[in-house]
């Protein structure tokens, strides 16, 4: 009988090996700065040419290899960051499988020199292909160079895949921002074609690493934060204000133990920690550091090492959750300091100049400034909602709704401090909203009051700044707020359906249903088993319709399986509560007396994530100054 089982070739070995972990030029870049990194590098230098096609070399000062040791890393599996395996389980290096090297020399030709710092000579080593050519003692600095030239010569059906030089080169150095924001301390050149791209000089401070990199406007709109817990959860790193977003997640910059990752359980704490802050379809800006116990993480589940596994994702996403709503949620502290001029160092690598006098940046409710300022020129025409409302003949005047309004005899005195609800808001008698009396030093309450524009925006001015406040969308936040308190504050309410809704799941989902049970009721949801897979839908939160229900039962069932836990049915409580409050509150074109601008304002700094209203539109913008004499041609 035939064999028809055999032993893959040794050199298809590495090239199958190589497909999982080189996709692009980028892949080797990633692969031997991070080889440099665990090496103890503080200066590494990457040139390509040809957007990485033609030659990739990477010389870093870490601290070299043996003859031995250079010969060894072109094996597969050969590796000095595992000894047992217990050690698998708790990583605490870039790159531990030995893999890339050898994969890499499989599909390039590959030029080794290292030294050891103690050694009289380093040792040269050329590959084609993975195999060998010729070996000989060199001279050279301590450190390693590896040089990678004509990637997928060997595979012409994988090189058609590699797109323009300009396409392959801005995956480059997307991929060197990330490592080079995940380590401030390394001095790090990046050179195409023999032209210097940039060249960032070792930093105290990752706030200097993030303006070198990612621009000092938006490290203006940033501010930090740094949470732990006692089980040893660490969040730390720089968030931008909701001002400054993005169409997509270019800005998002998340790490675990140093090491950046694309992780879903990450991307999904952030989404909820900004929510009914950001329009729709709007990302932040964000460079933040997870530090957890390595043994609670597995970050062996791809081999590009960019998804991870949590042993408790559940409490991992609810602490990033928490740790960020606190930190946008409350006054933010000076974010950062910088230098004034020549953030980003065009010197020789490894200059360690003395930074510069440097001034503070502060936070979206700094005293002197408004809450995440945002572009000027915005005008009373852009908001749809106001688009829509009908014009008015003559203007008339309309009170606050009773729930909001503030009267002078009401005005709860500081010195007797009144209880707050959960989201820091002062209750008053019937679940009525109060604020502090004339004493208040709140942004909202300190500005002077210069009248009302269009009968939709209020005029004031703090210092020598001109502000506009949106009396739609701040009274809006209010107004959702208090809502939304409410509903936390009391049960949810249930309706029952006249007929139930039978619905069918696969298996999994089934499951989780039935383990779920409790979370379902809690939720206000009704789910009786029907047979089989099929569960019958009797009871729904009264709040919600009956049209939209069966696909976020599905949704959350689907969420209940991968994470443990769903928010779907809060955000589509939220949504309602919005709708609710956008009804309900002051409107674009009402004149306000003085009076009623007054409460509004103090109104405004005693809610929670008052810089913008529940859709993610800004509650005020400001002009300095200097930006109202540029616009008169007087700067």
């Amino acid at each position: 009988m035939s064999q028809k089982i055999h032993i893959l070739p040794e050199s298809l070995c590495n090239q199958i090996a190589a497909g999982e972990v080189v996709e692009r030029p980028a892949s080797v870049v990633k692969e031997l700065v991070e080889n440099s990194l665990d090496a103890g590098a503080d200066r590494i230098q990457v040139e390509v040419e040809n957007g990485g096609k033609r030659l990739i070399r990477v010389t870093d000062n870490g601290s070299g290899m043996s003859r031995e040791d250079a010969f060894l890393c072109l094996e597969r599996h050969a590796t000095s960051k595992l000894r047992m395996e217990q050690d698998l389980f708790r990583l605490t290096t870039l790159g531990f499988r030995g893999e890339a090297l050898p994969s890499i020399a499989a599909v390039s030709r590959l030029v080794l020199r290292t030294r050891l710092a103690e050694a009289m000579e380093g040792w040269e080593i050329l590959a084609e292909a993975g195999m060998i050519k010729h070996s000989a003692a060199a001279g050279g600095a301590p450190g390693t160079s590896i040089e990678i030239r004509n990637l997928f010569f060997n595979t012409p059906a994988r090189r058609k895949f590699l797109r323009r030089d300009e396409t392959e080169l801005g995956h480059i150095g997307e991929t060197l921002t990330r490592l080079a924001l995940s380590c401030p301390e390394v001095c790090l050149r990046f050179v195409h074609n023999g032209r210097v791209l940039w060249d960032v000089n070792r930093q105290k401070t990752l706030v200097e690493r993030v303006a070198e990199l990612l621009g000092r406007e938006a490290v203006r709109s940033m501010i930090h934060m740094d949470q732990q817990t006692p089980e040893g959860l660490r969040l730390h790193g720089l968030i931008s204000q909701p001002g400054l977003n993005r169409a997509g997640l270019g800005g998002v910059y998340t790490f675990i133990n140093g090491r950046y990752i694309r992780d879903r359980v990450v991307q999904h704490a952030l989404g909820d920690a900004y929510r009914n802050l950001l329009p729709r379809g709007r990302h932040p800006v964000v460079v933040l550091f997870l530090d957890i116990e390595p043994s609670q993480v597995d970050v062996n589940v791809h081999p590009t090492k960019h998804e991870v596994r949590f042993r408790e994702q559940s409490a991992v996403h609810d602490f990033i959750v928490q740790a960020l709503r606190s930190r946008l949620r409350g006054p933010a502290p000076p974010a950062a300091v910088l230098p004034v001029e020549g953030v980003l160092s065009r010197g020789s690598a490894g200059q360690g100049d003395e930074p510069q006098p440097a001034p503070v940046l502060t936070g979206f409710a700094d005293a002197s400034r408004p809450p995440a300022p945002v572009a000027t020129g915005r005008t009373a025409g852009t908001n749809r909602e106001r688009a829509d409302l009908p014009a008015q003949d003559k203007p008339r005047v309309q009170e606050i709704p009773p729930r909001y309004t503030v009267a002078a005899e009401q005005r709860v005195s500081p010195a007797k401090d009144p209880p707050r609800n959960a989201a820091g808001l002062f209750d008053g008698p019937e679940g009525q909203m109060r604020v502090d009396g004339p004493g208040s030093e709140g942004f909202f309450s300190s500005l002077r009051i210069l009248g009302q524009y269009h009968n939709s925006y209020l005029v004031c001015q703090t210092g020598m700044d001109l502000v506009l406040v949106d009396q739609h969308a701040a009274h809006e936040r209010i107004g959702f707020e208090q809502l939304k308190q409410q509903y936390l504050c009391g049960r949810v309410e249930r309706q029952m359906l006249l007929f139930p809704k039978v619905l069918e799941f696969d298996f999994r989902l089934s499951q989780a249903v039935k383990e779920h049970q409790d979370t379902f009721a809690r939720l206000g949801f009704c789910l009786d088993h029907f047979g089989g897979n099929a569960y019958a839908l009797k009871e729904i939160p009264q709040l919600l319709r009956e049209s939209d229900i069966e696909q976020l039962v599905r949704d959350l069932a689907e969420d209940l399986a991968v994470m443990g836990r769903s928010r779907l049915v809060e955000i589509e409580m939220e949504t309602v509560l919005i709708r609710m409050a956008c009804h309900g509150m002051v409107r674009a074109n009402q004149k306000l007396a003085q009076e009623e601008m007054r409460a509004l304002l103090e109104l405004l700094d005693q809610t929670p994530f008052n810089s913008h209203c529940p859709h993610g539109r800004p509650t005020c913008i400001s002009w300095s100054l200097s930006d109202v004499e540029r616009l008169f041609k007087r700067a």
